[in-house]
């Protein structure tokens, strides 16, 4: 599975580390991703992969129930 948000479609992104003496190095920065299950009001279960900041929000929308798997 793709190291993207399916709510947000957060994704990698690619950049450069910079040390002191100015050398570029290539590098990533990922998501803060999380598997979490998504009850909706028709008690339809499915597993999604969600960031952190998307996990916040819905967990505010009553109409759903949210488990985070460790």
């Amino acid at each position: 599975m793709a190291k993207k948000c399916e709510i947000t479609g957060k994704k990698p992104i690619s950049g450069h580390n910079v040390s002191h003496s100015q050398r570029h190095t290539k590098r990533k920065w990922y998501p803060n991703l999380r598997t979490a299950v998504i009850i909706d009001e028709n008690g339809v279960r499915r597993k999604v992969k969600l960031t952190a900041k998307a996990l916040k929000t819905l967990s505010r929308t009553p109409k759903l129930k949210i488990s985070v798997k460790n």
